[in-house]
């Protein structure tokens, strides 16, 4: 009997001391709180973030799908930091507890906020997204990174400041820190720095194809802080340093208008001066009434020049098309046009030759 009242005694005290001073029943009813508050933090993600979703996709504007999506993580997250508050208030701490109970709570809520800044960055892109004239999609990706970056990094800061753990020494260290890194790592900010002019001046973006002399030509597939990735036309992938665009002449091939064929044929020296003057005449009137080329850009059907095998006639018009593949058939057109016109006028190409001479003794 001595035993079961011992047990019986020892059981009220627990029940009634319970832990860091607070009662059993206290710590059961402040659960049930918290408990209470994460049955709804699941209603906020089923029905209400779900039903704002079909409203926000019934509209044209993007930007409500993407705020609704943003802000679903903070949604759920939030019935947690007020039923953690709820619950810890109504229970009772002692002087040094609730001093750590209430730096929870603050961090809580300084997650929260920090959390709603960082998902707020990515509606906000769309609405920069009607500056394209200023700025290219690929700066504002990277303005969107770096906003995000400065938020995670000023959120920490702010809850490191809570917990009494002070910042300042922190980042003077990483200050020098920084210093040794970026005198070993020169290469690292050229990159990043060309990479910014890049997308600044609006040289290239996602899509185009480009062409760097003795470095690159193809694709871009991406544009990053320190390297672009283009796809070759072998559908190799190439990591290009940012720097070799900014210190070689790019070419967007996307960015053509009209595309140039510029050639010399070359005619035989028996070429008569009437044969000459008729195959230049009807390839300057093909150029000229053809739908394919646009002679306000300028055209040009002349000889030339006289060369060691051949006389030289130049040719050089615009095409009506900036398809690339549509270029290949004008071209092409236009190469059977001239062979038909020469043959039609009894003359023939040239090709490199020499004539060697024996003189008899």
């Amino acid at each position: 009997m001595d035993l079961i009242k011992n047990f019986i005694n020892l059981f009220i005290e627990v029940w009634n001391e319970g832990i860091l001073g607070i009662d059993i029943f206290q710590i059961l009813i402040g659960l049930g709180i918290f408990l209470i508050f994460l049955l709804f933090r699941g209603l906020v993600g089923k029905v209400i973030i779900r039903r704002l979703e079909k409203i926000a996709k019934k509209t044209s504007n993007k930007l409500d799908d993407a705020f609704v999506k943003a802000m679903e993580g903070p949604a759920r997250f939030f019935p947690i930091v007020i039923g953690f508050f709820i619950a810890s208030y109504y229970l009772e701490f002692g002087s040094e507890s609730q001093q750590w109970i209430d730096n929870l709570n603050r961090t809580l809520v300084t997650v929260l906020i920090f959390w709603l800044l960082h998902q707020f960055v990515e509606p906000v892109s769309y609405l920069l997204t009607g500056l394209d004239k200023v700025l290219t999609r690929e700066l504002i990706g990277w303005i969107t990174k770096s906003l995000k970056i400065l938020i995670i990094i000023l959120g920490a800061a702010a809850v490191l400041e809570l917990w009494g753990i002070k910042i300042g020494p922190i980042i003077a260290g990483l200050g020098l820190f920084g210093i040794a890194v970026a005198l070993g790592a020169q290469d690292l900010f050229k990159n990043l720095i060309s990479g910014i002019l890049v997308l600044v001046e609006k040289r290239f973006k996602v899509g185009d194809w480009i062409i760097v002399e003795n470095i690159i030509e193809g694709i871009v597939e991406g544009i990053g802080f320190r390297s672009t990735v283009v796809r070759k036309f072998d559908k190799s992938l190439a990591i290009i340093p940012n720097f070799q665009f900014a210190e070689n002449a790019v070419i967007n091939v996307s960015a053509t208008t009209n595309w140039i064929i510029s050639w010399v044929i070359t005619l035989q020296y028996n070429t008569t001066i009437e044969q000459l003057k008729k195959i230049r005449d009807e390839i300057e009137k093909y150029i000229t009434t053809h739908k394919d080329y646009k002679t306000g850009l300028g055209y040009a059907v002349r000889v030339d020049k006289f060369s060691d095998s051949s006389i030289d006639m130049y040719i050089r018009c615009f095409t009506v098309t900036d398809d690339w593949d549509e270029w290949l058939g004008v071209k092409e057109r236009l190469a059977l046009e001239i062979k038909q016109i020469v043959e039609k006028n009894n003359a023939s190409f040239a090709f490199p030759s020499q004539s060697i001479y024996v003189e008899k003794k």
